[in-house]
């Protein structure tokens, strides 16, 4: 068969910029050795194992083209690939739980700042509860699961560079506490100039020290950076098989007893080696990841990886009526195995601008997009219960609030509410920092019977407040509302002249 002009101008276009793409690579290459002998950072094996881990995701980043789903192949998962919840509580415990327990260790994501929230630091060591922090609250749980079984669960936390210092600094104040903590580090990877598709740290002179240089990578990097850590061959030698991973801002990832004794009594033959808990969508949800058939695997299906034209479809209720909880349950030497033979994780491509307004890129993975390497992986339709997320000072009035009781660090819905959905609250711009939301809460709101609260302008609230139904207050521009103690709202709106209309 003769190629025609068109061909061979291709295939010529193809070898152009293959070699095109190697030579970037190799100037890539250049500029993180410069980096790494530059002293920049102190530990050089770990930093080098960092640069090849980059050295992967950049190769990866440069040769793919066009979306990394075929809408086409898309399938609704089989039934029996994501099971209900209610089927695997229902086989019950066995007489002693302990030793399934000893199998198990608990990591927690811990690579976030409290920025987005107004805060500096750790986004774990907020206090959300009773004065209690994130990490508190993870800390009494597995506290109490051990007291309670007698077992040796161990916590695991996965900081990053921007963490890890005032993490290590706190967890001296649980020396005493019936718990084994252990840490490693996420990989410190060089952001890239969006233009020139370099680091930043050398390209503008900005050194191997500055912050602003370097990120984290997503938390799909929990598979190179615990197995560099050591930490994976350490627990496996303890005799640990599965570790439950999930946000340490996820109040509502707590171990789950059934889903632990359905992990560690599978047959040989059909042995489970990762579980991601999934949850029904509502609107809110919308653009979290869901799970699909895909090639005969079970995968995770992102948002940014769906071709525009599908985005609404995507995004329907309809027909992907669950999403990610990004609580999950994976097989210690399952990982062992695949980190050594490589994973072949989805690239995020995340585009940020820095202070001084330079464009960067950020190539990211995430841990659920593992799924589809794993033998026997499934999904597990949990209560909504099990995802309660604290990312704005809206969530976080509600768990301060008494529609949650806290018995051992973990959070339950509170039995005197009628409603078990939880109420939908949008708290403006006056309150998106946790220093100014304090102190407009002389205490929170009696929130009980509410079902949706929407604030937006120059507001505080005196003590003992209730809040019932449909509350809507509006402060205008240059006014300010003071809800007074002891007022009870219940389906008003309250506008800039604090006239209080029925709703």
């Amino acid at each position: 068969m003769s190629l025609t002009v068109a061909d061979l101008t291709r295939e010529a276009m193809t070898e152009f910029e293959k070699k095109l793409r190697q030579q970037h690579e190799e100037l890539m290459h250049r500029e993180l050795e410069a980096l790494l002998t530059s002293g920049a950072k102190p530990d050089t094996e770990i930093s080098r194992k960092d640069f090849e881990g980059f050295k992967g995701l950049f190769h990866r980043f440069l040769e793919v083209k066009g979306p990394a789903v075929n809408w086409d192949k898309i399938n609704r998962p089989p039934e029996d690939w994501i099971q209900l919840y209610e089927n695997i509580k229902v086989k019950g415990l066995p007489s002693n739980i302990t030793a399934s327990l000893n199998k198990l260790a608990v990591v927690k994501l811990n690579g976030g700042l409290g920025t987005s929230m107004g805060c500096k630091g750790p986004k774990s060591l907020i206090s959300v509860r009773n004065e209690n922090t994130f990490l508190d609250l993870t800390v009494q749980q597995i506290e109490h699961l051990n007291k309670t079984y007698d077992a040796d669960v161990p916590l695991v936390l996965m900081n990053s560079f921007n963490t890890n210092e005032d993490t290590r600094k706190i967890l001296q104040k649980y020396k005493h506490h019936r718990v084994k903590i252990h840490t490693f580090n996420q990989s410190r990877y060089p952001r890239i100039n969006k233009e020139s598709l370099l680091p930043i740290a050398t390209s503008l002179g900005l050194g191997g020290e500055n912050a602003e240089a370097w990120y984290p990578p997503g938390h799909g990097d929990i598979y190179a950076s615990f197995s560099n850590s050591g930490l994976l061959e350490k627990l496996i030698a303890e005799g640990k098989e599965y570790i439950f991973v999930s946000n340490i801002d996820n109040l509502g990832a707590t171990v789950d007893l059934f889903i632990v004794h359905h992990l560690m009594s599978q047959p040989a033959d059909r042995h489970c080696e990762f579980i991601m808990e999934v949850t029904d969508k509502t609107r809110a949800d919308v653009k979290g990841g869901t799970l699909i058939q895909y090639e005969d695997h079970l995968r995770l299906l992102e948002i940014a990886q769906v071709p525009k034209a599908h985005v609404d479809e995507f995004k329907s209720v309809t027909k992907f009526k669950i999403f990610n909880t990004n609580n999950l349950w994976i097989s210690l030497l399952a990982m062992k195995r695949l980190h050594n033979n490589g994973m072949d994780l989805e690239i995020i491509v995340n585009h940020k601008t820095l202070d001084g307004g330079l464009n960067v890129i950020q190539l990211e993975t995430a841990v659920g997009a593992a799924i589809k390497s794993f033998n026997n992986a499934m999904g597990i339709n949990v209560p909504r219960s099990r995802f309660l997320p604290v990312k704005t000072t809206s969530d976080l009035l509600l768990v301060m609030s008494n529609l949650y009781s806290m018995d051992a660090g973990s959070l339950t819905m509170s039995t005197k509410r009628e409603f078990p959905t939880t109420p939908h609250v949008k708290l403006g711009s006056s309150f998106t920092k946790v220093q100014d939301y304090l102190t407009r809460f002389e205490n929170i709101p009696d929130m009980l019977e509410l079902d949706h609260l929407t604030v937006s302008g120059d507001v505080t609230f005196g003590k003992n407040v209730s809040l019932k139904g449909t509350v809507i207050i509006i402060a205008n521009h240059g006014d300010r509302i003071d809800i007074p103690a002891g007022a009870m709202l219940e389906n008003k709106i309250v506008s800039g002249n604090l006239r209080i209309l029925d709703h």
